[in-house]
């Protein structure tokens, strides 16, 4: 076994173990830490600045996409309306231009269909006119040489002027008849006139058939005929052309417009009858609501009178006080409240106590802390073995010294933690205080 000397040249031998200062050790453990941590720090802080930036960009990128499809659909549906709106101003054009066309059209069928109605009357009124002027001209040949024959007389040869004077007073009386209907007078004179020198020319006639051989029966009948015929048809030319002079409408005209108002009439008698009904089913309607509705009022009177006699001695002074029928609801509810002083129907103050006495319990039931195992903070905590008095410390390799603790090196608790946390204090305190009594 050797042995060193304690001295070496005079000076003191240093020990081969080195030496160290812990506190210098833990400061530069402190200082790394904090230049770690504020390397961390700074680093997350870029990420998330940088995380940030990127968010930004990415939130202004969709707000630019948002808005440019909204301007787009902006876009899209004023051309759709644009659209839309020239559509429809198209075809009300073309409506309006097919509706113009087809009154047009319809103007001038009518139009034509006029004409050619007018065309046909005149027709029609010529042919009648120069017929009836035929036939009587006509039955002028065939009774002016029977006339003749009868009243020809050698020795009163001025007689032969008497087939003229009652042919003639006719036809004259026919000219004043047309004078008479275009100066719109009176022409009932003038057809009396023309049938008695009618009816005088047939006679005559029909005399000269049956008293001369030589005119015969034959030729008195058909003069008798034509002296007859042909002034009837004339007045009834002049007749219908006086009618259409003066408006008179005529016998077809007359039956239309009777016919127009018949239907009118009943069409006018089936829609009174029509709203007859309508008012009788709404009066019935209206008797039966009115019916149920007092079965209502009478059957809620009686229950309320059955279960609420109270409230309803004071609701039937009320009642009675202001004249009203019934017992309304507005009614109901005052005499409720002067009642109970409730002013919701149907609470009296039993039940509004029972209802806060449950409201108090529920309210308890969910704001007091919860203790045992469901609660928060005994669910986090589990049991600890204790460390033995000579036991090494081996929360860090660094000879026992702990590190420095800084404001915000860790998370804080949660407000709920928190609450829970200092509503569960005293129990914890009086629990730990209750297991150091027992030891």
């Amino acid at each position: 076994m050797t042995t060193s000397p304690p001295q070496v040249n005079g000076h003191k031998r240093p020990t081969s173990e080195p030496r160290f200062d812990p506190v210098a050790l833990a400061e530069a453990d402190a200082v790394r830490t904090r230049a770690a941590a504020e390397a961390e720090a700074l680093r997350t802080k870029a990420e998330g600045e940088a995380d940030a930036a990127r968010t930004l960009a990415a939130e202004e990128a969709e707000k630019l996409r948002i808005a440019n499809e909204r301007a787009r659909l902006t876009q899209e549906r004023k051309q759709v309306d644009h659209d839309a709106y020239v559509a429809k101003k198209e075809a009300e054009t073309a409506n309006a231009n097919a509706e113009k066309e087809k009154a047009e059209k319809a103007e001038a069928d009518r139009e034509a269909a006029e004409a050619k109605r007018e065309a046909e009357q005149q027709r029609s009124e010529r042919w009648w006119k120069w017929g009836a002027r035929a036939i009587y001209a006509i039955g002028m040949i065939i009774a002016g040489p029977v006339q003749f024959m009868h009243f020809w007389d050698p020795q009163r040869p001025f007689l032969v002027a008497a087939p003229a004077l009652l042919e003639g007073f006719a036809l004259v009386l026919a000219f004043g008849a047309a004078w008479a209907v275009a100066n719109r007078r009176d022409v009932a004179p003038y057809r009396i006139g023309i049938m008695v020198g009618a009816v005088i020319a047939a006679v005559v006639n029909l005399h000269g058939g049956l008293s001369d051989e030589r005119i015969g029966l034959n030729a008195g009948l058909i003069g008798a005929i034509a002296s007859l015929g042909g002034p009837l048809v004339l007045m009834a030319y002049e007749h219908g052309m006086a009618q259409k002079a003066d408006g008179i409408p005529s016998w077809r005209e007359r039956r239309a417009v009777a016919r127009a108002q018949s239907e009118a009439v009943a069409a006018l008698k089936k829609e009174q009858q029509a709203q007859r009904d309508a008012e009788h089913a709404a009066e019935t309607d209206r008797q039966i609501t009115e019916a149920r509705a007092k079965e209502e009022q009478k059957r809620r009177d009686a229950d309320r009178k059955t279960g609420h006699p109270e409230v309803w001695e004071v609701a039937e002074a009320i009642r009675s006080a202001r004249g009203s029928q019934y017992v309304t609801e507005q009614i109901w509810t005052e005499a409720w409240g002067r009642v109970t002083g409730s002013k919701t129907v149907g609470i009296t103050p039993e039940i509004e106590a029972q209802s806060r006495g449950a409201e108090a319990r529920m309210q308890a039931a969910t704001k007091t802390p919860i203790f045992g195992s469901f609660s928060l903070i005994e669910s986090q905590k589990g049991p600890r073995a204790k460390r033995e008095p000579g036991a090494p410390d081996g929360r860090r390799n660094n000879g026992g010294t702990p590190p420095v603790r800084r404001a915000g090196d860790s998370p804080p608790n949660s407000p709920l933690a928190r609450r829970q946390a200092r509503l569960e204090q005293p129990t914890i305190t009086a629990k730990n205080a209750s297991t150091e009594d027992q030891k």
